[in-house]
């Protein structure tokens, strides 16, 4: 372990905080706004990531949807809850929208230059650049390092937690210039052929980002890579990205048998991403295998898709409703490092630590989240589920207990716990 003096800073603080992505900026701001003096660590750029592409807080790595809208749909339920907690992040996500449909999607760099903006004009925050090699021992620390942790500090979170960090593969979806996509037919796909993506040769991973214990590749369900998906069968790929579910065809007026979704990926609208297409292919690969979708047929590429590791701690019996380490109550864990899945549970987690962290400081009881709100839920799951095949958790309406009276209509029961939720949060706060 290591005092906060030899880590650079003579500066007092209340708070460490490692790691300056969603759930580290958003804990931060939390904590902050308490009154809490806050040191927040982020290695980038002095250090960088195999998958981030510059040294700005929050930067997004993988898409720049932060999903629904819809409060009857998970993340739009959580999206909501966050909203009404006042997160900073979401508050910034809605003034850097670009338009998506019922989704919320972000100019990517806007909204990481807002969120940095916001946070090094903060009076009770100091941002430092500098990798945080092993957990401070001197004051409460909340670690949000993400998935791409370093392996000095990887190494410090095992001696920690006395578990093997485990390791899945998230990754990422290419992006096009829009001016190189064929308008006339884009967003119109016919039955192309799918072993192309299947056979094609994809990129070794290297010997840090396989499985610690098996030496393996190990793939999140949640996140395949389309050649994987692929060689599952030829139908795969239409009912996973490709689904056509709620689109016609407008030259025919029917249910297209499959359609490749390009979402905006800048305010400039220069940008496309492919949603749904993260891939491990090799560069050359993805140029001819996806010049075959119709409508890129001459796609220019401002970006590849990749694979990067994805490290995640095993947090059942380690941390506690509250975040907290149980072995040590003065360290939180939040964002994917914890456990959880997707933007959304970054930010989430983010801001229940930040609050935690604070109370905790301050001497005052430790709010708990009801596991009837979407949040809640989410983080009792990480300190409750079977610690055997654990598996970061996404916001999903599975983990919330059932209603009494619950609706056939699955958009209904979607509205009933989004009411149910509201409701709680709400009276909690009277």
């Amino acid at each position: 372990m290591v005092k906060m003096f030899d880590m650079g800073s003579n500066n007092q603080s209340d708070l460490c905080i490692i790691g300056g992505g969603l759930a580290g900026c958003e804990a931060a701001w939390t904590a902050a706004q308490k009154g809490v003096h806050v040191i927040l660590y982020e290695m980038r750029p002095q250090k960088m990531t195999e998958a981030h592409v510059s040294g700005n807080l929050a930067e997004l790595v993988c898409s720049n949807s932060l999903g629904s809208n819809l409060i009857d749909r998970a993340s739009g339920l959580l999206k909501e809850e966050l909203r009404f907690l006042g997160s900073l992040l979401i508050d910034i996500a809605e003034k850097t929208k670009l338009p998506a449909g019922n989704a919320l999607a972000v100019d990517r760099e806007a909204f990481s230059i807002a969120i940095e903006n916001a946070v090094l004009s903060h009076p009770n925050i100091q941002v430092i650049r500098d990798e945080v090699k092993y957990i401070p021992d001197d004051l409460p620390v909340i670690i949000a390092s993400g998935p791409l942790t370093s392996e000095s500090l990887c190494k410090d979170i095992v001696r920690l937690t006395g578990e093997e960090n485990l390791y899945f593969y998230d990754a990422i979806a290419p992006v096009v210039y829009a001016d190189s996509i064929d308008f006339k037919i884009a967003f119109r796909a016919s039955r192309y052929d799918f072993d192309n993506s299947a056979h094609a040769e994809r990129i070794e991973l290297k010997d840090f980002e396989k499985d610690i214990l098996s030496g393996q590749q190990k793939f999140f369900e949640g996140c395949l890579p389309i050649e994987i998906l692929a060689a599952r069968g030829k139908d795969a790929l239409a009912f996973g990205p490709l689904r056509p579910t709620g689109l016609k065809d407008p030259h025919t007026g029917h249910r297209p048998w499959a359609v490749l979704q390009l979402r905006q990926d800048n305010l400039a609208g220069d940008l496309y991403n492919l949603v749904g297409f993260q891939t491990n292919l090799r560069y050359s690969e993805q140029e001819r295998v996806f010049r075959n979708i119709p409508g890129l047929e001459n796609a220019v590429f401002a970006r590849f898709g990749q694979m990067h590791r994805n490290t995640f701690l095993s947090s059942p019996g380690l941390i506690n409703e509250h975040l907290q380490l149980i072995s040590d109550p003065r360290i939180f864990f939040a964002g994917q490092l914890a456990g959880v899945e997707g933007y959304m549970g970054n930010i989430g987690t983010g801001l229940v630590a930040g609050l935690n962290a604070a109370a905790f400081i301050h001497g005052d009881p430790l709010p708990l989240f009801p596991i009837e709100t979407m949040l809640g839920s989410m983080i009792h799951y990480l300190a409750n589920s079977e610690k055997k095949n654990f598996q970061p958790i996404k916001a999903n309406f599975g983990i919330l207990p059932l209603l009494e009276n619950p609706p056939r209509s699955k958009q209904e029961r979607g509205r009933q716990y989004a009411i149910r939720s509201l409701d709680t949060l709400k009276n909690l706060r009277s």
